[in-house]
């Protein structure tokens, strides 16, 4: 198993001991780390690199996150965690996502959540710099294609 995100069915993810309680189940705030992973290389499959954001005084932080936790993963589960963009406006992105159990194709967990944009001298909100536009629009154009 990968994780390189793959446009057509999302992150690849396996659970290891480290994710689990005691009783081999994954802790809840895991899920933000494989959702934060799938946004990361959404990004990054697309060809947008974050280092490059970070030298021009740009990062992303969660601003907000609802979600829905359907069924537990457990050890040595195979999941697929998906991150689509839904909206976006000049200073945020709103992603829907999934975490997927892969036998079974049982949504685990589904979130809303909405990333804004930041200048990192000052943590104020800053404008979407025009490749994260780009991608966003084009990935609208291509999803209302497809729909």
């Amino acid at each position: 198993m990968t994780d390189r995100y793959e446009p057509s069915s999302g992150l690849p993810v396996r659970v290891y001991i480290e994710d689990t309680d005691a009783g081999g189940i994954v802790y809840h705030a895991k899920y933000l780390h494989y959702m934060e992973r799938a946004r990361t290389e959404w990004v990054r499959s697309r060809g947008v690199g974050l280092r490059a954001g970070l030298a021009d005084n740009v990062s992303y932080v969660v601003q907000r996150l609802s979600i829905h936790y359907g069924a537990p993963a457990k050890l040595d589960d195979e999941l697929r965690v998906t991150a689509e963009p839904v909206a976006f406006g000049r200073v945020w992105m709103d992603f829907r996502q999934l975490v997927v159990r892969v036998p079974d194709e049982a949504v685990l967990a589904s979130a809303d959540v909405r990333v804004a944009c930041i200048a990192l001298d000052s943590g104020r909100p800053r404008r979407l710099p025009e490749n994260m536009l780009e991608l966003l629009e084009n990935d609208r154009k291509t999803n209302s294609q497809v729909e």
